[in-house]
């Protein structure tokens, strides 16, 4: 009895290997870094094969000015899926009804100067859960096959989510890091103003306090 249970542990493990690495998936994932100078518009882009297919997006503004940018999505008609404006972060899902080429692009016309690191990606999911036909040969029920593929297929949501969360706080950690070290710029230049005036205003001081008892000698 010990060995049938054993052996039903050791096939259930080999099945949800199988399950795991065997299960197709076609998910593109496009993740990078973008350093959008002033005054530029920065465009990147996605081609959908076939309609119906879920696009998502996901950006969050690291450094730069107010941590704030314009965005814009587009479809291959070059109407607007979604935009936004001044916007420090954002997180959408939808879905690419027509094949075509999907432009994502970030606006850095509001600042004359400062320039905004952008981290964002870019994700096609279409995923194809696999049929399991009853075979006289397998050892497993095709309904155990499925209830492990929905636990498969739970487990990547909540690791997609953990990612999300990963990256929120460090986008909170890399902004309360450009906001330390813009504080820090700041004490220092106003230190250094504030050390200049008071060197300024004692050797001020001292000129008129000699002025004043300075006596003027007259020829008679």
């Amino acid at each position: 009895m010990a060995h049938q249970a054993r052996f039903a542990s050791l096939s259930l493990f080999i099945s949800f290997l199988l399950v795991l690495f065997l299960t197709p998936s076609s998910t593109n994932a496009t993740a990078l870094t973008y350093n959008v100078a002033a005054n530029e518009k920065a465009c990147f882009y996605l081609w959908a094969d076939t309609p119906g297919k879920k696009v998502g997006f996901y950006f969050a503004v690291q450094s730069g000015g107010s941590f704030d940018i314009d965005f814009a999505v587009q479809d291959p008609r070059d109407k607007i899926v979604v935009d936004g404006q001044k916007s420090r972060q954002g997180d959408y899902v939808f879905t690419a009804n027509y094949v075509g080429e999907y432009s994502f692009c970030f606006s850095n016309d509001m600042s004359t100067f400062a320039e905004k690191l952008v981290d964002f990606e870019i994700t096609l999911e279409h995923e194809v859960r696999p049929n399991y036909q009853k075979s006289s040969s397998s050892s497993q029920p095709p309904e155990t096959l499925s209830s492990m593929e929905e636990s498969l297929f739970r487990l990547s949501g909540s690791l997609t989510s953990v990612a999300r969360t990963q990256k929120y706080f460090r986008t909170r950690e890399n902004r309360n890091s450009s906001t330390v070290i813009s504080t820090e710029n700041r004490i220092f230049w106003f230190a250094l103003l504030e050390s200049v005036a008071i060197i300024v205003m004692a050797g001020l001081q001292v000129f008129v306090v000699r002025n004043f008892f300075s006596v003027k000698k007259g020829g008679v």
